[in-house]
């Protein structure tokens, strides 16, 4: 999975490249060549959206996702370690839920051949299949975490840590 990730988040290093290069171009056409195009604010849009879902679960692999940190340095170490896990299970489910939610979007769109209502008009199915996989791909990292914090903590072994 951490390959995956680290491979996800060097395609949205691009990606994200390409939506700073499509917004440059589109202010310059703009205020250059007084020309408006549809095509780039949603292609660069397309490019955010499968940067902010894709590369989630590389995020959550890093614990880089804003936590509240003040309830844990009142907590005794057991205690935490409880919240967390707690913490961890409720996410896991609330983004498996939000997984099947994207999923019925991505199914509508793809079913109905929605597209956007731009001139361009690309399909809607685009962002959603990367809605879709991204929170997919974060609900199996957080579920990992789960299994392999359980699998540490249980290790006689490892001393408790």
């Amino acid at each position: 999975m951490s390959a995956l990730n680290k491979f996800i988040v060097l395609l949205g290093a691009i990606a994200l490249m390409a939506a700073a290069l499509i917004l440059s171009y589109s202010v310059l056409s703009r205020a250059i060549f007084h020309e408006a195009n549809d095509w780039q604010d949603e292609a660069a849009l397309f490019c955010l959206v499968g940067v902010t879902f894709l590369c989630a679960a590389y995020v959550q692999e890093k614990r880089g996702h804003i936590g509240i940190s003040a309830i844990e340095g009142l907590l005794p170490h057991p205690v935490n370690q409880v919240r967390r896990v707690a913490i961890d299970i409720i996410s896991c489910l609330f983004f498996a839920f939000f997984s099947v939610k994207t999923w019925d979007l991505l199914h509508e769109a793809w079913v109905d051949g929605q597209v956007t209502n731009s001139t361009w008009a690309p399909a809607l199915w685009i962002p959603y299949a990367m809605m879709f996989a991204g929170m997919c791909l974060l609900t199996f990292q957080i579920f990992l975490q789960i299994f392999i914090r359980k699998q540490v903590v249980s290790d006689p072994l490892s001393g408790g840590h």
